[in-house]
């Protein structure tokens, strides 16, 4: 059995009654906190339905893209799959192309080529850039929460030493509410980090592998424009 004192401090520590009976910036501090923490946690979600179906659609748009002899032959696939990166930059390639017939007469179709390419690989970066939106906000909390955590567990540490001049005697009672409620913002600002910086290199790692499956698509696209007539 612990001793009266520290029988008399445990019961009024409780998570939720050192949040409650905490002062105004620690209050701050962990409203913030949550405030990262939500965001972030709809971030995740988001993204992460996100990836799911651009991932999917590209892998099924790939498929029949490979399978295909024509360019044309992938056109009704393409128009279904409205998530896909791929897809899209493949949509803004033939409209590039079709509004730049080959001139009558040229020994080469190397500008027309080129024009194609440029537009294929501006697609990929706005692609690529819609596929990257709210990481940033993700990065940030993964950055941002430990130190705003630390700045609550400095705030806590002061409290705890005004307890312990103001009751003129070090007990338990007087520094255990300020050590309490420093540890909180501490826990606090990692349960906010940790989930943001884990999903921040997660959707990282995905986002280059996309990336890399568009620039293996734009070199089989202007390699089949080579090889095709007219």
């Amino acid at each position: 059995m612990f001793p009266p004192i520290f029988a008399q401090s445990a019961a009024g520590l409780d998570v939720w009654t050192l949040v409650m009976d905490a002062g105004p910036m620690a209050k701050f501090v962990l409203v913030v906190l949550a405030v990262f923490s939500i965001i972030s946690w709809a971030i995740i979600v988001e993204r992460g339905l996100r990836f799911h179906r651009a991932e999917g659609e590209s892998r099924v748009f790939l498929e029949r893209f490979h399978a295909t002899i024509t360019l044309d032959g992938v056109e009704s696939t393409a128009d279904e799959l409205r998530h896909s990166p791929v897809a899209d930059v493949w949509r803004a390639g033939m409209r590039e192309l079709r509004s730049n017939p080959p001139a009558p007469g040229a020994d080469s179709d190397g500008p027309r080529i080129d024009a194609v390419d440029r537009m294929l690989r501006k697609s990929a970066s706005v692609q690529l850039g819609d596929l990257e939106r709210s990481l940033g906000f993700l990065a940030t909390t993964a950055s941002a929460s430990p130190f705003i955590g630390l700045f609550g567990t400095v705030w806590g540490i002061m409290n705890a030493f005004r307890g312990i001049g103001m009751s003129g005697s070090a007990s338990l009672a007087a520094y255990a509410p300020g050590i309490a409620e420093a540890l909180i913002a501490t826990a606090a600002g990692l349960a906010a980090a940790i989930p943001a910086v884990i999903a921040y290199n997660h959707f990282l790692g995905r986002l280059r592998t996309i990336d890399a499956r568009i620039d293996e698509f734009i070199a089989d696209f202007t390699h089949r424009l080579l090889g095709r007539k007219g």
